[in-house]
């Protein structure tokens, strides 16, 4: 035995295992609430304010009250336990910013996707993003103060998801339900390597 390799490795400290997550979907859905709200350190944001250029482009209906939007990402980071570390990287909403999410998606172990019950539709792109590409998902139902309450089953059916894609509701504004988010994921991702369900990559755009 190499008893030098042994003492050398016996003083090192042992780096918790990267995770890249991302927090993707619809126009203010909540993706920079969610991450802010869960990161242990200052989140960084690209938040712009809206302007009247924008007022052709981007829907507001069921979101009037939003001022800004992100524009390239947000990024944060929480750690579990001592062993593991998730870096999370919200995607921006509008259409013409989506050529940003395939940088984003390199490397990335699964996705959420925050469903805005207002806007329930604004789901289906990035539902349909990363079932093309077999990116492990989980739809988190936001909880909008106002919003309709929809059954959990009502939401796999309007979404048409799999049986096997967890759906959860949650609060993006509080710390301890966006981990419990974040935590569904990482086991949804672990399983879903476990027993090779995830779906194939599509060759489609």
């Amino acid at each position: 035995m190499d008893s030098g390799r042994s003492d050398r490795d016996a003083g090192r400290v042992k780096l918790p295992t990267a995770i890249k997550i991302l927090v993707a979907g619809g126009f203010g859905a909540g993706k920079t609430t969610m991450v802010g709200s869960v990161s242990e350190t200052r989140p960084l944001r690209t938040e712009e304010l809206l302007t009247d250029r924008g007022t052709d482009v981007d829907d507001l209906s069921g979101v009037e009250a939003k001022k800004t939007t992100t524009v390239a990402m947000d990024f944060g980071r929480i750690s579990i336990g001592d062993t593991h570390v998730l870096y999370l990287f919200g995607t921006p909403g509008q259409r013409r910013f989506w050529f940003v999410w395939d940088e984003l998606a390199l490397g990335a172990m699964g996705a959420v996707v925050i469903a805005d019950t207002r806007r329930l539709a604004d789901c289906f792109p990035s539902v349909d993003y990363f079932e093309r590409r077999g990116t492990p998902f989980v739809v988190a139902v936001n909880c909008f103060e106002g919003a309709r309450r929809y059954d959990l089953d009502e939401i796999r059916l309007a979404l048409d998801l799999g049986v096997d894609i967890p759906v959860v509701l949650c609060d993006a504004r509080m710390r301890e339900s966006s981990k419990n988010v974040l935590l569904t994921l990482v086991q949804h991702a672990m399983d879903t390597r476990l027993t090779g369900t995830a779906a194939a990559p599509s060759a489609a755009p």
